[in-house]
């Protein structure tokens, strides 16, 4: 990352916020596009799912504005993710011209996988409106020559994702979670900020970014919750989202517990991250590192 003028869309976001601060600590100028302004730069107004954005004088466009979560099912929510990750894309990319764009995705874009570690070759097939309108946005992008950085499960202080998702399973002084442990990748916010920083001269196409290790599930359940992990039976949690789900149609409310929900905790889904470290990235930051911050961020 040289000292030349840098665009970060989404930068009030917690990944876009996190990346622009890095950027900016790496001497680059920063420029934050987005609703609200980010952290640090300037701030230039852009609505992703209705206007075009105002790169002028950016080098470079590092894109982390999305539509995110598990929004109950139907065709409103697809067409609101749409109307970002879709939409929002191609008025970026026709904006961003011959710069360089490294365009952060999801691992959510993912076909169900077995043990193996997961390359960027896997079938795609995401299972809500947020991982199939990734999966459109990656296309559009990857024929515009972008790098696409596919991460999984992004945690940090400050996270208001994944956290604040497994401390709602306490109950009764124990963490409730489905079926046996399983094997999961994780990946540092710093770990993507390092990966975004440098991929601006990766070649295009596609990259896992992760932590170095895959993690045990209930290891890291127990670390966020502080309390010891119980086991409730797979069938049972499955129904339980069904019902759930099926209300959440009606109600036109993100589902407390979702079919998508159960499976990223009951499958194990690890990233092969050999592609992004050719290229000489390496990832410093482990969930180790984030558990010695846990007591001042609780």
């Amino acid at each position: 990352m040289g000292s030349g003028l840098v665009a970060v869309t989404g930068g009030s976001g917690f990944c876009g916020g996190v990346v622009a601060r890095a950027a900016a600590v790496a001497g680059a100028t920063v420029v934050c596009l987005g609703r609200r302004p980010g952290p640090v730069g300037e701030h230039r107004y852009w609505d992703a799912a209705r206007t075009t954005p105002d790169l002028a004088g950016a080098d470079v466009v590092l894109h982390l504005a999305a539509a995110v979560g598990d929004p109950p099912p139907g065709r409103a929510s697809e067409a609101a993710f749409r109307a970002v990750n879709v939409d929002g894309t191609a008025r970026l990319l026709e904006a961003a011209g011959d710069r360089p764009v490294v365009w952060v995705s999801s691992a959510s874009v993912y076909a169900p996988a077995g043990p193996e570690p997961i390359s960027e070759d896997h079938p795609l097939g995401g299972m809500t409106a947020y991982g199939r309108t990734k999966a459109a946005g990656e296309r559009l992008a990857l024929d515009a020559g972008a790098v696409v950085l596919r991460p999984r499960a992004v945690y940090g202080a400050g996270d208001p994702h994944l956290l604040p998702r497994l401390r709602r399973v306490v109950r009764g002084g124990r963490a409730w979670l489905p079926g046996p442990d399983v094997a999961l990748s994780l990946t540092a916010v710093e770990n993507l900020a390092d990966a975004c920083l440098a991929a601006t001269g990766w070649p295009a196409g596609v990259y896992n970014i992760a932590d170095a290790v895959a993690y045990q599930r209930d290891a890291v359940v127990g670390a966020v919750c502080g309390v010891p992990v119980a086991h409730l039976p797979i069938s049972l949690v499955r129904a339980a989202a069904a019902v759930i789900t099926r209300t959440a149609r009606i109600t036109r409310r993100p589902p407390l517990l979702s079919r998508y929900a159960v499976e990223q905790l009951t499958s194990p889904v690890t990233l092969d991250i050999g592609r992004a470290r050719a290229q000489g990235w390496t990832p410093r930051r482990s969930f180790a590192d984030f558990v010695e911050t846990l007591p001042a961020i609780r």
